[in-house]
């Protein structure tokens, strides 16, 4: 709607073919064009800017949001499609997961977030006893700062390649953990606040708890026994059909259908139950086809789920209430980070994968909000509480791009030949890059070391198209450099004889490492186009006479690459076809063997 409209009645009262008037008469379709037209033109500017684009589809909801001038959009029709975002996002997050990627994170996550939410807890609680607050109101706060979001999180590892690293999945661990912690938190505080007013017994309470937890084992038993069974005899089922709109359907039945199952029979949140949907899927042959049938509507919601926060944020609290507003960001980035860095370090993790933790758990987001508007409902939490919470979860996402940044620039270093086993990737002076043997924890950033390697082949992506050619090259005596951040693709490229750097090559500081102006040439086999194409143009500008090969899977790819600086561009279904001709025209001779599949 717009402010000071005229009397909705004179809309109704005309015919309904006034194209000027029937977008009042449409909010879900003026909502969804508002947010994502606003959400790419702010998004383009982030990114021209060099930051992230959550901060531009977070600004895109405020300048829509009921605080500011002009058009707003319906807010509870946006955080209902927030929600599909979020499932979706979490969907495909648990298709990265198995069962035994779980259990292989529980001796971590599952008592370093309890201890997490607890201290962090205890510190929003000194917070709002600071402010003169009820202790009622204390609780909700400090609970509300201590849960960070999954959404944010999952965005911010799929952005750096993190997901499926070993640090990726001991912090989606544990945000699964405080979900479910924050499950049974939002069932509790009712009944809590029963009891501040003298209406509930702490049997009350005692048997809410009993029976929160025994409907959240009961759907993760169910889900565990009959959905690893019957989830992927649906998918399957779908698949033999023979029809991709089928099947695409059936991917997004079972996300939002268990979702919602979840929540209405179980009163699980959407999230956990679409994460153990995407869990089970994950052990079907076909979890890699559903994963890619589910990124066009996922990523699509998953900007309105921004967009839909950022319409939260009532920017004159900056104003009215500055120093609490620091204070409680500080609390949320300084008191999460700590508390959980602390505490992964206490249980033997090293310093990477804890400060990893550290930075996915400095912002708050979904359940902050649910946390919050239960407070005020419940009369526990003040309205200004609520803005101050809403204001430090906004501010916390746009902060958190630059936390995992530094995070992820601090721990670049080059992982020589002659590099010990097990890897440890950790942040390094510049002579322990080198192979001299010391690391740090990796508190600040330092210098990238630029590789001694000269006349050398560069690959970047060391996945299934990598590690052949890497192979290839060694065993012809070529010395080679990957860039890699996955444990398991490091470890790979190691044995092959390759000398790693760890970290993004689409990062200019980073792909400095390669020490470009001396190399033969570069291979980029990551299959993301936009990325490559980041890597292609800064290397072309390295060095002028590099020769890069790139990979692409369609012809606008190919296009791209080689306008930007790439001297041959491999489409894979094209060359499947060339080598099918080839065999065509060949049929009288003998059959040719091939390596690996095609």
């Amino acid at each position: 709607m717009w402010r000071d409209q005229h009397d909705k009645s004179l809309v109704t009262a005309l015919p309904i073919r006034s194209a000027s008037l029937t977008v009042h008469q449409t909010p879900l379709i003026s909502t969804i064009a508002a947010g994502l037209v606003l959400a790419f033109g702010f998004g383009i500017a982030a990114h021209r800017l060099r930051i992230s684009p959550l901060v531009g589809y977070l600004l895109a909801g405020i300048v829509v949001g009921p605080f500011t001038p002009g058009f707003v959009a319906d807010q509870e029709l946006a955080s209902q499609l927030a929600e599909i975002g979020v499932i979706l996002l979490l969907f495909a997050v648990g298709l990265h997961f198995s069962l035994a990627d779980l259990i292989s994170v529980r001796a971590v996550a599952l008592p370093g977030a309890i201890a997490q939410l607890s201290l962090t807890t205890l510190l929003g609680m000194a917070l709002g006893w600071s402010f003169a607050w009820s202790l009622g109101a204390c609780f909700v706060f400090g609970l509300a700062l201590a849960c960070g979001s999954t959404v944010v999180l999952t965005k911010s590892l799929q952005e750096r390649r993190l997901l499926d690293t070993d640090r990726g999945r001991m912090a989606v661990g544990w945000l699964i953990v405080q979900d479910l912690a924050m499950v049974i938190a939002l069932v509790l505080l009712p009944t809590l606040g029963g009891a501040g007013d003298g209406n509930a017994s702490w049997e009350d309470i005692a048997t809410a708890v009993g029976v929160t937890i025994a409907k959240v084992a009961a759907f993760i038993a169910l889900m565990l026994i009959a959905g690893r069974r019957l989830v992927p005899m649906i998918l399957h089922y779908s698949a033999h059909t023979g029809s991709r709109e089928l099947f695409r359907l059936a991917v997004y039945a079972i996300a939002i259908g268990v979702a919602y199952g979840a929540a209405t029979l179980f009163g699980v949140s959407f999230a956990v139950g679409a994460f153990f949907a995407g869990m089970v899927l994950a052990e079907s042959p076909l979890s890699q086809r559903a994963t890619e049938e589910a990124l066009p509507l996922r990523d699509a919601f998953a900007v309105l789920f921004f967009v839909s926060v950022g319409m939260l944020f009532n920017p004159y609290v900056l104003w009215e209430r500055p120093w609490a507003v620091l204070a409680t960001l500080a609390l949320i980035v300084g008191g999460n980070g700590a508390a959980a860095f602390a505490t992964a370090r206490l249980l033997g993790q090293p310093g990477p994968t804890a400060w990893t933790i550290a930075a996915s758990i400095a912002q708050i987001g979904e359940f902050s909000f649910i946390l919050a508007g239960l407070g005020v409902g419940l009369g526990l939490l003040s309205p200004e509480g609520r803005d101050l919470i809403l204001a430090g979860a906004i501010l916390s996402i746009l902060a958190n791009p630059f936390l995992f940044a530094a995070v992820e620039r601090g721990r670049v270093q080059i992982v020589p030949r002659s590099a010990p086993e097990p890897i440890q990737p950790t942040v390094s002076a510049p002579e322990t890059q080198a192979g001299a043997g010391g690391t740090a924890d990796g508190a600040a950033s330092v210098p990238v070391a630029v590789t001694a390697l000269e006349d050398h082949d560069v690959i970047v992506g060391y996945g299934r198209v990598g590690s052949l050619l890497g192979h290839s090259l060694v065993a012809a005596g070529r010395p080679i450099l990957v860039f890699e951040e996955g444990e398991a693709a490091i470890a790979a490229a190691r044995r092959d004889g390759a000398e790693v750097v760890v970290g993004n090559a689409a990062d200019p500081e980073v792909l400095a490492a390669a020490n470009l102006a001396a190399a033969r040439r570069l291979l980029v086999t990551i299959p993301q186009a936009f990325e490559a194409g980041q890597v292609v143009q800064q290397a072309r500008r390295a060095n002028p006479a590099l020769e890069i090969v790139a990979r692409a899977h369609s012809d606008a790819e190919v296009q791209y690459l080689t306008q930007l600086g790439a001297d041959l561009t491999v489409m894979g279904e094209r060359e499947i076809a060339q080598r099918m001709i080839e065999r065509a025209l060949r049929s009288n001779e003998a059959p040719v063997p091939i390596r690996g599949a095609a």
